[in-house]
């Protein structure tokens, strides 16, 4: 019972699940992409909604994502890139407070949001404290993972202010394009995968999958959710590696 109890903080998906092109792959041929949640859903029980990355939502939308799936799944959407990448965190409280007003309907089927920053955003510790200081003050009662893809990041300064403001530090491999650090800063602990040698287009292997997968165990034991999201979709890769971590995962557990 013990270790059912563990692999329920135990959250492993794919980045997204309306790639066309995993059908024959994982979808099978006669089932139409509009009904590719549905079957999703049958095999996981979370999901990172990148759509919104790039282009906000309509409510109807996020109403139909709440009725298509059951009340256990979660969505772990990524913050605008207007946020991240444009407003590069600055000046930010009206994008946010129109980011969350939208989801704010689907807020107790929400798991941590994504906050991906670019690679050419440096560390600054005065913006990134304005910043934290919102999601502090407005947001406090959701959840936040920060990845960052630019080595000035990697500094105690910066996982000081991510423990002070209870985020967490995503634990990103992206086979070497952008830097690699494990620090957890928070209850819970957030991975993406974005393939071992080509960005979202490589395959890992039992081994390095085995190697993640013990420290997966070791988190669960600390008493830390977990959450892993696969995003290297070209081939299925992703939909192959989940269900291989997991599997890897729930043995151990046995």
């Amino acid at each position: 019972m013990a270790n059912k109890n563990k692999l329920q903080t135990l959250y492993i998906g794919t980045s997204g699940w309306s790639y066309k092109h995993w059908a024959g792959i994982f979808y099978p041929e006669h089932i139409k992409s509009d009904k590719y949640l549905e079957y999703y859903l049958t095999n996981f029980d979370c999901v990172e909604l990148n759509s919104c990355f790039y282009h906000l939502p309509k409510k109807p939308t996020i109403k139909g994502w709440i009725n298509r799936t059951p009340d256990f799944f979660r969505f772990c959407p990524k913050l605008s890139r207007f946020i991240t990448h444009q407003k590069r965190l600055n000046d930010v409280e009206e994008p946010l407070k129109k980011f969350f007003v939208l989801f704010e309907e689907m807020k107790s089927r929400l798991g941590p949001i994504l906050i991906q920053l670019p690679p050419g955003l440096h560390f600054n510790r005065s913006s990134v404290h304005d910043f934290l200081h919102i999601l502090k003050r407005e947001y406090n009662s959701y959840r936040f993972a920060v990845e960052v893809r630019h080595t000035s990041w990697i500094s105690d300064d910066f996982f000081n202010l991510l423990a002070q403001h209870d985020l967490a530090f995503v634990i990103a491999d992206s086979g070497g394009r952008f830097p690699y650090h494990e620090e957890v800063t928070t209850d819970f602990v957030y991975l993406r995968f974005h393939g071992p040698k080509k960005l979202y287009a490589s395959d890992y292997s039992d081994h390095e999958l085995d190697s993640f997968a013990k420290k997966i165990k070791g988190w669960l034991g600390d008493d830390k959710e977990v959450w892993a999201f696969f995003n290297n979709d070209f081939n299925g890769y992703a939909i192959k590696n989940s269900n291989r971590l997991r599997e890897m995962i729930r043995s151990m557990s046995n």
